[in-house]
């Protein structure tokens, strides 16, 4: 009996430094898991599913080389990619080759330089985030004027982030001060930090270097034991942070987009990616699951040449495991988006560092 043809599909994901790599191997193991199960399930009208998987490392050009090489390869669509930068360069260049592309994690608003209906993305848009952890942590900090430091590595997401902040923070009647953390290493950083008499620290910043180092050391100066750290990018929620830091990394609010209860399907999911990854899973591997689940979703009912799968988004309607998944319009927002994840803020206990806690659902 012949082998019907396997459905392919790229997917996107920083699996090696100087990339997240922890970020990357939660996302592919969702993104697996997904295809496993659809596969199971008898794949696209018998076909089943392939992943072909490229590394970006964090590298917007690898992204873009990577895009060109699964479109020769003739992927019906794109999936995946965790950093935000990463997956811009991928949609520009999936967008002008006419390759659908189902964006997991990257937040930045402009994804893409104009509208398009080849691209979507599972992960809520920065500023809607962003603006709900400013929100947070002005309530947290309570009434006056607040010094609000953000550590901040160069780049297009930190940048756009840090902006998000200043407008917000300022509106409320406090000011955003930009230290170059990684000039500054960590002593001078805390130095920093005591002279301006800030009143909350904000990582923007790559994980584990330089925000581990900058974590221990304004949690041992006795000069910022008031100083409130944050971290909205969600670094905390890897195990690799309470690995690094232990109790000095708990305490540090950041955002999540989990619900406060998975669905049923989330609830199984989780349990499976709790064993593929050895690991309580992240929001990421979820992000993961579901853009795949999406896909195949669309793969069924539209066709599977990306030319049927072209305007597909707004035509879907798939449980995920956070909640049902439709697309739409969102003004601002030039792809196809999920409008929207949950959005929560959490933090590690203090008296369990092992353990996350809600502080505040969006």
């Amino acid at each position: 009996m012949t082998t019907p043809p396997a459905v392919r599909i790229g997917a996107l994901a920083p699996l090696t430094p100087p990339g997240w790599a922890e970020a990357g191997r939660h996302l592919l193991a969702g993104l697996e898991l997904a295809a496993h199960e659809t596969n199971a399930a008898g794949g696209i009208d018998g076909r089943p599913v392939e992943l072909l998987v490229r590394d970006t490392a964090g590298d917007p050009a690898r992204a873009e080389a990577a895009v060109e090489e699964l479109a020769g390869l003739g992927v019906a669509a794109l999936a995946g990619e965790y950093h935000s930068v990463v997956a811009r360069a991928a949609a520009g260049r999936a967008d002008a080759l006419g390759l659908p592309f189902l964006c997991s994690s990257a937040v930045l608003d402009a994804l893409t330089d104009h509208p398009t209906d080849l691209v979507a993305r599972i992960a809520p848009a920065q500023s809607l985030g962003w603006r709900g952890y400013v929100d947070f942590l002005l309530g947290r900090l309570g009434p006056g004027s607040h010094r609000i430091a953000v550590a901040a590595d160069p780049g297009l997401y930190w940048e756009s982030g840090t902006r998000i902040l200043r407008e917000h923070v300022t509106a409320r009647g406090g000011e955003v001060l930009v230290l170059d953390a990684r000039a500054l290493g960590p002593e001078g950083a805390c130095d920093a930090l005591a002279a301006a008499g800030a009143t909350a620290l904000l990582l923007l910043l790559g994980h584990p270097e330089p925000v581990v180092p900058l974590v221990r050391a304004v949690r041992h100066d006795p000069r910022l034991s008031g100083l409130l750290l944050g971290a909205p990018a969600g670094q905390p929620e890897l195990p690799s942070w309470g690995a690094l830091l232990g109790a000095d990394g708990a305490g540090v609010p950041f955002l999540s987009y989990l619900p406060e209860r998975l669905t049923p399907l989330g609830e199984r999911v989780a349990a499976e990616l709790r064993e593929r990854l050895g690991a309580e899973p992240s929001f990421v591997a979820h992000e993961g699951y579901d853009t795949l689940t999406v896909l195949a979703e669309a793969l069924r009912t539209r066709g599977t040449t990306p030319e049927k799968l072209a305007g597909a988004w707004p035509h879907l309607s798939v449980e995920g495991t956070r909640g049902p998944i439709r697309f739409s319009r969102v003004p601002g927002i030039d792809v196809w988006q999920w409008a929207w994840p949950p959005v929560r803020i959490a933090d590690r206990d203090p008296a369990a560092p092992g353990r996350f806690r809600v502080r505040h659902t969006a």
